[in-house]
């Protein structure tokens, strides 16, 4: 969810808390920010477990990653076993690759 945070955004974040929470609340909120994570994830785990328990012993290998809707699609449009990449269209309106220096088509109905 947050794979795409850097170090920029961190520190924008972070002056921003300063400004908005003032340097004697900050420590303070973070403290409380980093508690109630660590209290979602855990209620996530707890819940993933209970869910595996109740199902029973036949779902005990159920991998909960795999029903993520985007995993979901990308197993439906994707081969698992072929690394190749998505699948190349087929159909009308589909063009060879460009040659190196050659210009694109110009579709004036399109534009």
């Amino acid at each position: 969810m947050f794979n795409n945070i850097g170090w920029p955004e961190l520190i924008v974040l972070a002056v921003i808390g300063l400004i908005v929470l003032g340097p004697e609340r900050l420590p303070k909120a973070a403290a409380d920010a980093a508690r109630m994570l660590r209290q979602l994830r855990a209620v996530a785990r707890d819940a993933a477990s209970d869910l595996k328990a109740e199902l029973g012993p036949e779902m005990a290998d159920l991998d909960l990653a795999s029903l993520h809707p985007r995993r979901m699609m990308q197993s439906v449009l994707w081969d698992e076993d072929d690394n190749a990449g998505p699948p190349t269209p087929v159909g009308r309106g589909v063009l060879p690759p460009l040659q190196p220096g050659e210009t694109p088509p110009y579709d004036a109905d399109a534009t």
